[in-house]
């Protein structure tokens, strides 16, 4: 899943292949993207792009016309640009492509979605807190007024486990299931700690390895293509999907943690005291 570092790489990457450029089609392939109906989707063709922002993990395309595209990848999507589009219209069908815009030099992007859950979502929008998931964010970890004090206020009276706490995007806009095992693995914390207990040196702990994370991340992703930015989130990860290689800190081996839709990965040595977690759900720290 894109998380705040791709779709921040993506959002730049946009804003320098959009902005000031005129959408002449947008052509919906697969109907089910589409979670607006008023206004059009049409709405954004005949009007210049003029500004690309990111909300969280969503991705904002604003238009002269005064109407928003908001996108938001999920688990599966991505957006794969191309100098040039095909000619004619694409075919609806049982491929990943889900949405297709096209500027008036002939270039554009396509937004697409592999496997069988269809969650990536499409939003024509005047404002983009019209969007429920854009409307309900927390703070932005890489925001200047986001500070060690903010983060201890967020977490103060929350009675999840760290893990849990990270991803939840009302709390905390842009951290997924990746970033927030690698937050974890730099803070040197277990997944399963509660939220509420840190002490103000783990608070410190964590607001670095929030910060330095993320924006390590970014900078990484910075000025690369669309097309590169999978392979380099995944190149930059320490422990997250690497469970069985050695941990780059301490050579333990990395575990996991496997729940019904999603896996956490940690080193024992770094962030649990040497001892595993149980491998299962609502599992905790075997004494």
């Amino acid at each position: 899943m894109p998380e705040l570092p791709e779709v921040e790489a993506l959002k730049d990457f946009l804003t320098d292949h959009l902005v000031g450029h005129e959408i002449v089609r947008a052509l919906p392939v697969a109907i089910s993207v589409l979670k607006t109906y008023d206004p059009p989707l049409t709405a954004l063709e005949g009007h210049q792009v003029v500004a690309v922002r990111r909300y969280g993990k969503f991705l904002d395309v604003e238009t002269d016309g005064g109407a928003h595209l908001v996108t938001h990848l999920a688990r599966a999507g991505w957006l794969q640009w191309k100098d040039r589009l095909p000619d004619g219209p694409p075919r609806p069908g049982k491929g990943p492509l889900a949405l297709r815009v096209a500027l008036e030099t002939g270039a554009g992007f396509d937004l697409t979605e592999a496997g069988t859950q269809k969650r990536l979502a499409v939003y024509v929008v005047a404002d983009p807190q019209q969007v429920p998931g854009v409307a309900r964010l927390g703070p932005d970890p890489l925001a200047d007024d986001f500070d060690e004090a903010r983060l201890a206020a967020l977490l103060r009276d929350e009675r999840r486990q760290l893990k849990g706490a990270l991803r939840d995007q009302s709390l905390i806009a842009g951290v997924g299931n990746a970033y927030s095992d690698e937050i974890l693995h730099a803070a040197k914390m277990s997944p399963f700690k509660l939220a509420a207990s840190l002490t103000p040196e783990e608070t410190r702990r964590l607001y670095e390895a929030l910060r330095t994370t993320l924006t390590d991340a970014v900078e990484r992703s910075r000025g690369l293509a669309a097309g590169r930015l999978k392979a380099e989130k995944k190149s930059g990860l320490r422990v997250h999907g690497r469970t069985g290689e050695p941990c780059p800190v301490c050579g333990d081996t990395i575990r996991e943690v496997s729940f019904s839709d999603s896996s956490l990965q940690y080193c024992p040595t770094c962030q649990t005291g040497g001892k595993p977690l149980a491998d299962r759900r609502l599992s905790r720290l075997l004494k």
